[in-house]
C-alpha cells in the first residue's frame, strides 16, 4: 500500500508537467495531429512511388542493355582468317555520340581471333575486371559497374559467345550510362516532391479550414454563453448541431434551474422577513408601553434583533446572487440620481461628480448598489465641512493564482470629503458593526458595517484613506461586465 501511495503524486507530477508544454486549444490539437499524419502520410506516398518509379527504371535499363547486347551478339561473326566482322547498328544514335556515355565491344575471347570492333562513341578502350573478380553465370553472362571515359558510372553487360563451330569465340559488352539513369531518377524524385509538397500545404490549408469551420458552433455556444454571463441574454438561442445540441439545452436547462433558485431563495427571504416584521415589533411597542428599565431593555433588544435579523437576510439574498449570471446594472445613471438627491438634501455641501465617457455596468443588483452608494454617501455628506467628490474609474485587474491568472473588468467608485478623517488606527474600528467613533453625530454605526458586508459578499475590495481634501477617501472596487 505505501508504494501505490508514494506512486501516484509521481503520475499527477508528470502529466501535470506535460500539459505545460502541449496546447489547451483543441482547434490547433486537431490540426496538429492531423498536419502530422498528412505529412507522414504523404512521405510514405514519396518514398513508395520513387521506389517503385527507381525499380521500374532500373529493371528497363537492364532490359535495354540485354536487348542491345544479343542485337550486338546478332550482328558481329568471324571470318575465316579469324577476324571480327560485322557492321552492328543497335538502332541509337548514342552509341555515335563520343563518350556519351553508351558503348559497346567485341573483342578476342579464345585463340584464332583477331582484331576487335566498338561504337563510334567508344574514343579509347574502357577495362574490364578479371573473371576471378566478376565471374560469369552458368549462361556465360556477367554484368557490373565501372567507370567511363568522362568519369560517369556504367552499368556492364558482357557475354562470352562462340561464333562458329571451330569454337572461336569473342567476349561482347554492352555498357549503359547508369550516371544518366539516377540523374533522370533524380528529377523525377524533385518533380514529385514538388507537387506532394503543393498537394500537401493545399490538403493541410483545407483541413485546417474545414476544422476551424466545424468548430465555429462551439465559438457560438462561448458568445452565447459570454452574453448570459452579461446580461444581455437570458439563455442560449440559435441552432446549433446534433452533437452540440445537448449541450445548449443542458446549459439552458442549469440557467433555467439557477434562475429559480434565486427566486426561490428571494421569495423565502421576503417571507422570513415578513414573518419577523409583526412579532418584532409587537415586542418593540410592548417594552415601549411597559416602560422602566425591563420595558427599555426589551424594547432595545428587540431593536437589536430587527437590525440582526435585516442584516442576516440581507447577506443572504446577495449570497444567493452573487453567483448569478443575469444581474447587470449600469453604473453612471445609479449615481447622478443619488447625488442629485443628496444635493438637494445638503444644498450647503458642494457635491462634485465625475464620470468616465466608457460605460461600466456593475455585475449585481441595482438595489445593493444604492445600498451601498447610499450609506458612503450619507457618511461623506454627515462629516464633511463644505465639499465631497464623488468619482467613478473603469480599471482593469487580474484574478486566479500564479500561471492561473486571467484579466477581469472592474471599476472603482471613490467618495472623499474634507471633513476630520478617520485616523489610520481607527480606519478597522470604523467597519464594526455598530461601533461608532463620534456618538456626538447621530446614527447607528452600521453604515460602513453594511457597506463592508456587501463589498465582501461581491467579491469587491473596500479601502478608507486619507483624502486629498484633508477627509475620509471610501474607495470601492467591484467587478464590471464592460
Amino acid at each position: 500500500m505505501s508504494r501505490r501511495r508514494k506512486a501516484e503524486p509521481l503520475k499527477q507530477t508528470t502529466g501535470t508537467s506535460l500539459s505545460r508544454f502541449w496546447p489547451r486549444s483543441l482547434a490547433f490539437r486537431v490540426i496538429a495531429f492531423s498536419t502530422v499524419w498528412a505529412i507522414l502520410t504523404l512521405v510514405v506516398i514519396f518514398t513508395l512511388i520513387t521506389t517503385l518509379y527507381r525499380q521500374a527504371n532500373e529493371r528497363g535499363f537492364d532490359s535495354l542493355l540485354s536487348a542491345h547486347l544479343f542485337n550486338l551478339i546478332g550482328s558481329v561473326g568471324v571470318s575465316e582468317g579469324g577476324s571480327l566482322t560485322g557492321a552492328p547498328d543497335l538502332g541509337d544514335l548514342r552509341f555515335s555520340e563520343p563518350n556519351s556515355g553508351w558503348y559497346w565491344s567485341v573483342e578476342p575471347a579464345s585463340e584464332g581471333v583477331r582484331g576487335d570492333l566498338h561504337s563510334s562513341s567508344m574514343t579509347k578502350a574502357i577495362p574490364s575486371p578479371s573473371v576471378a573478380e566478376v565471374p560469369f553465370n552458368a549462361s556465360f553472362q556477367r554484368s557490373y559497374a565501372t567507370e567511363g571515359i568522362d568519369g560517369e558510372e556504367l552499368e556492364v553487360f558482357e557475354s562470352e559467345f562462340v561464333l562458329d563451330a571451330k569454337n572461336r569465340a569473342a567476349r561482347f559488352r554492352v555498357m549503359g550510362n547508369q550516371t544518366e539513369l539516377e540523374q533522370e531518377i533524380g528529377a523525377f524524385q524533385r518533380r514529385l516532391l514538388t507537387y506532394l509538397s503543393l498537394f500537401g500545404v493545399g490538403m493541410i490549408a483545407i483541413n485546417a479550414i474545414a476544422i476551424l469551420l466545424g468548430l465555429q458552433p462551439l465559438r457560438r455556444v462561448r458568445n452565447a454563453l459570454a452574453m448570459v454571463r452579461e446580461g444581455t441574454a437570458q439563455r442560449l438561442d440559435g441552432r446549433f448541431p446534433a452533437e452540440i445540441e445537448p449541450l445548449a439545452n443542458e446549459t439552458n436547462a442549469l440557467i433555467e434551474n439557477n434562475r429559480r433558485i434565486v427566486e426561490r431563495s428571494r421569495t423565502q427571504v421576503g417571507n422570513l422577513a415578513h414573518s419577523l416584521k409583526t412579532p418584532l415589533a409587537v415586542l418593540i411597542n410592548e417594552g415601549r408601553a411597559l416602560g422602566g428599565a425591563k420595558g427599555k431593555l426589551i424594547a432595545e433588544q428587540a431593536a437589536s434583533m430587527q437590525k440582526q435579523v435585516d442584516h442576516y437576510l440581507q447577506r443572504a439574498r446577495v449570497a444567493a446572487q452573487r453567483d448569478s449570471v443575469v444581474y447587470r446594472t449600469p453604473v453612471a445613471p445609479l449615481v447622478r440620481r443619488m447625488v442629485r438627491v443628496l444635493q438637494k438634501l445638503n444644498p450647503r455641501t458642494d457635491l462634485s461628480l465625475s464620470l468616465p465617457a466608457v460605460d461600466v455596468v456593475f455585475a449585481g443588483e441595482r438595489e445593493d448598489l444604492e445600498e451601498l452608494l447610499g450609506n458612503l454617501l450619507d457618511n461623506a455628506m454627515k462629516w464633511a465641512k463644505s465639499a465631497v467628490a464623488v468619482s467613478v474609474t473603469p480599471i482593469s485587474g487580474k484574478k486566479g493564482g500564479a500561471g492561473k491568472e486571467s484579466a477581469v473588468n472592474l471599476f472603482e467608485i471613490s467618495i472623499e470629503d474634507d471633513g476630520p478623517g478617520i485616523p489610520e488606527d481607527k480606519a478597522r474600528e470604523a467597519l464594526k458593526r455598530g461601533r461608532r467613533l463620534d456618538e456626538t453625530k447621530p446614527g447607528t454605526g452600521l453604515g460602513l458595517a453594511i457597506v463592508a458586508d456587501l463589498v465582501n459578499e461581491y467579491g469587491g475590495v473596500l479601502a478608507l484613506e486619507r483624502s486629498g481634501m484633508g477627509g475620509l477617501k471610501a474607495v470601492v472596487r467591484l467587478r464590471s461586465l464592460q
